[in-house]
């Protein structure tokens, strides 16, 4: 019988780090869509480092600032009584890191999608940038929306190197799937690594099925209009 808590655990990291990007990506990648800032170009390389930066040179200077002997850590460990080290509270920052282009990019593709007459119909009517957003922009970018909320529950879910250097293998705190499957491939108990291994593969395997069905039937009722 396997242990499902490492099971529970990364779902409910996975849960939180979409619902807080979705928060924050929204705003985000609406500025990065329509801004005209000098540096954008900047902004978007950092946004985008996660995808080509190995995961444990994140996990390692991730690990640095968390530490208590620096200044960060240092900083909230005096005002906050707070340790991110070796805590789910810092697996949470750093899965919000790392999946962060997860959720932008799909985003800012859907903003820059739209069509500009409608934004500027809707400001002729007299509805502001936030209700324009709302009840404009958001619902007539539904598969951008779903695709980045989907890829960063999914991305979330197979993390390993960045997990593994922030959070450590602590049971019932850390220890996420993709770490007892190492675990269990250390110790050679492959039968248990082959079930946790079949649960993430099927998993990943529906939520990224589900993603091209909603797309292509998005695409169908875009061309039937």
């Amino acid at each position: 019988m396997i242990d499902l808590d490492p099971l529970f655990l990364t779902f409910k990291l996975a849960l939180l780090t979409t619902i807080i990007l979705l928060l924050i990506s929204i705003p985000f990648a609406y500025w990065l869509a329509y801004t005209q800032f000098k540096f954008k170009a900047v902004i978007e390389t950092i946004v985008s480092l996660p995808l080509v930066l190995p995961p444990s040179v994140l996990g390692f200077y991730l690990l640095l600032a968390f530490s208590p002997e620096n200044a960060f850590g240092k900083f909230c460990k005096h005002y906050f009584n707070t340790q991110f080290v070796f805590t789910f509270q810092g697996l949470l920052i750093s899965s919000v890191l790392y999946s962060l282009p997860f959720m932008v990019h799909p985003l800012q593709t859907g903003f820059k999608s739209i069509n500009k007459s409608l934004i500027e119909a809707s400001y002729i009517l007299g509805k502001s940038k936030i209700t324009t957003l709302l009840k404009i922009l958001l619902p007539n970018m539904r598969a951008s929306l779903f695709t980045g909320i989907v890829l960063t529950f999914a991305h979330t879910i197979g993390e390993f190197g960045v997990v593994l250097m922030v959070g450590g293998n602590i049971p019932n705190k850390t220890r996420v799937v993709s770490i007892a499957i190492y675990d269990e491939v250390q110790s050679m108990n492959y039968h248990n690594a082959n079930i946790y291994s079949i649960i993430l593969l099927t998993f990943s395997f529906l939520i990224l099925l589900s993603v091209y069905i909603f797309n292509h039937r998005s695409n169908n009722e875009n061309l039937l209009q």
